[in-house]
């Protein structure tokens, strides 16, 4: 187990039963951003990576 996974189990036990809306979604993303500028990087290679999921090429 990573980590990480901790905090997407605490994600997921906490607000596995709402439904977001992606606008939701990335503005939580650049909220956190904003206030934790060190994680630019992995947060756009996280939107980057969902946002190509469904690509063909890769």
């Amino acid at each position: 187990m990573y980590f990480t996974d901790r905090g997407i189990e605490e994600l997921q036990t906490r607000r596995g039963d709402e439904e977001v809306t992606l606008d939701w979604l990335a503005e939580q993303l650049r909220t956190f951003v904003d206030l934790n500028p060190d994680f630019e990087v992995p947060i756009e290679r996280l939107a980057t990576w969902l946002a190509r999921l469904d690509d063909e090429d890769e």
